[in-house]
């Protein structure tokens, strides 16, 4: 297949003592399969269990257990892979990762390395300014995670959980195509959006759901790539631009220094805003790498991976490509939409609410605007504020047959969203009496009023018809916002002259 990178000529640049640098950046993320067991056993993958409480006897590796792959690991390895544009490797070979680490029972972790299940795909990434990047996408691997050590129990001694011993990873390797914080963040937001979207990973990186190895270089513009440096397990988006920021200035400095950079595995202290050394980094055949005797090289049938790939769901790039078609929308808008499926999926139960299609502008100005703010600042998603789908369409129809104003229209979000008002807007706006003023009459009394009273704001309007929105202003605060715009508009400039 044809492997997609980003343009070369995109570069953002880092100013040294002499002269620009720019970073090279490549991901390893490992993702957490989102499946009832564990890759190799019947073991519980539930987060928060009391500890060792989901092990299996294969996860401890007693004596004589063997595994047995999970198909459902292996499905959501090969939707993820299509998710992702990638080759789909129809064999490929488990392997033993030889290391001893007291959370790891076995002395190995089974891996996969030189046959993966998923080979090369790219992923889109819309940056802010516009720009958009391809990342390519060199493999994806399944493996079992590790267990956890536990240091702060005891001041002499440590413990061991191993419920997370032989979950399902996906291991999801990028190619060096990153050139920045911004980007790195971009691709990983990305990446979690379609595994999402997927239902392969539930991205969770509190839970450690979702965590980064960040491998980081500079060079000159132009020159070969320089050596890289992994930084280990970070688990969250800010922390992985922190990271990338604090590394590649410690790597220029270096070098301008007159120092060369070691190839090594660091470890990112957010507190101290600093990357220290692990150890020296290990390669391939540190590990020992060899195919499990214990499992058969994995055979896939075209038709199981057809089969998976009729039943993918809408992907967030084709789902921003339909919004902008169907619905009309500005690039930026369909992005922001569909970063979360919950919320594409809130925008068009609003558009489409009791099945009349309206203003999917406005509904997007609406969820994007006033609900994305109460969302934000309650710390919950935008489908799960107060304000039904059902209740942004109400509040748009509204606005539409002109029953009331936009600005009304906030005060009735604000009644919605503090008394969690679950009815429908217009019933509230009927009792509320907010409904706005049409009467030309009554609009033409408060007009009249207000240029009685105020004869030199006439002239002045009369010489600078710009100052129109005052009078427009006084007339609102006289009504109490009820007035209809366009009318008073209108009544304003006939009486006026203008």
């Amino acid at each position: 297949m044809t492997l997609h990178t980003r343009p070369a000529e995109a570069k953002k640049l880092i100013a040294g003592a002499t002269g620009d640098w720019e970073v090279v950046i490549g991901m390893e993320v490992h993702a957490q399969v989102s499946s009832n067991a564990k890759l190799f056993s019947g073991a519980s993958t539930a987060f928060g269990g009391p500890p060792n409480d989901h092990v299996s006897l294969v996860d401890a590796a007693m004596p004589g257990m063997l595994p047995v792959i999970n198909e459902e690991c292996v499905a959501q390895a090969v939707r993820t892979g299509l998710g992702l544009k990638a080759e789909i490797n129809l064999t490929s070979v488990f392997d033993r990762k030889n290391y001893f680490y007291p959370d790891l029972p076995q002395g190995y972790q089974i891996s996969q390395y030189k046959s993966p299940i998923v080979g090369e795909g790219f992923v889109v990434v819309d940056l802010s300014d516009g720009e958009s990047i391809t990342v390519g996408i060199e493999r994806l691997h399944l493996e079992q995670d590790a267990g956890k050590s536990i240091h702060d129990l005891s001041p002499n001694l440590s413990f061991v959980d191993l419920n997370r011993s032989g979950v399902a990873l996906m291991e999801i390797v990028s190619r060096p195509d990153l050139r920045s914080s911004d980007e790195a963040k971009a691709y990983v937001t990305k990446l979690r959006t379609i595994l999402r979207y997927l239902g392969t990973c539930d991205g969770d990186m509190e839970k450690g759901n979702l965590r980064a190895d960040v491998n980081v270089s500079v060079r000159r513009p132009g020159a070969p790539y320089g050596t890289r440096c992994e930084i280990k397990n970070v688990n969250s988006i800010r922390f992985i631009g922190q990271a990338i920021e604090v590394e590649a200035r410690r790597q220029i400095e270096i070098i301008e220094d007159g120092g060369t950079i070691d190839q090594e595995t660091r470890l990112f202290d957010p507190n101290k805003g600093e990357t220290r050394s692990m150890r020296s980094k290990e390669e391939a055949h540190d590990y020992r790498y060899f195919p499990d005797p214990d499992l058969l090289p994995l055979v896939l049938k075209e038709a199981f991976v057809e089969d998976l790939k009729q039943h993918l769901p809408e992907l967030p790039d084709e789902k921003k490509a339909r919004f902008i078609a169907e619905y009309g929308l500005s690039p930026y808008d369909a992005s922001v939409l569909v970063a979360e499926k919950e919320t594409a999926d809130y925008f068009e139960a609003a558009v489409k609410s009791g099945g009349a299609q309206r203003n999917a502008k406005l509904v997007a100005n609406w969820i994007m605007g006033d609900i994305a703010a109460y969302a934000n600042t309650a710390g919950v998603p935008v489908s799960a504020t107060p304000v039904s789908a059902a209740q942004v369409a109400g509040i748009v129809d509204l606005i539409s047959d002109g029953t009331i104003s936009g600005k009304i229209a906030k005060d009735v979000m604000v009644i919605i969203l503090g008394e969690k008002y679950e009815g429908d807007p217009r019933d509230l706006v009927e009792a509320r009496g907010l409904k706005q003023v049409t009467d030309t009459g009554a609009i033409e009394k408060v007009v009249d009023e207000i240029i009685a009273a105020n004869p030199d704001k006439v002239a002045q309007v009369q010489a600078k018809p710009t100052m129109l929105g005052w009078f427009v202003g006084q007339a609102m605060k006289a009504s109490g916002g009820k007035a209809n715009p366009q009318a008073l508009n209108e009544i304003l400039k006939a009486k006026l002259g203008i």
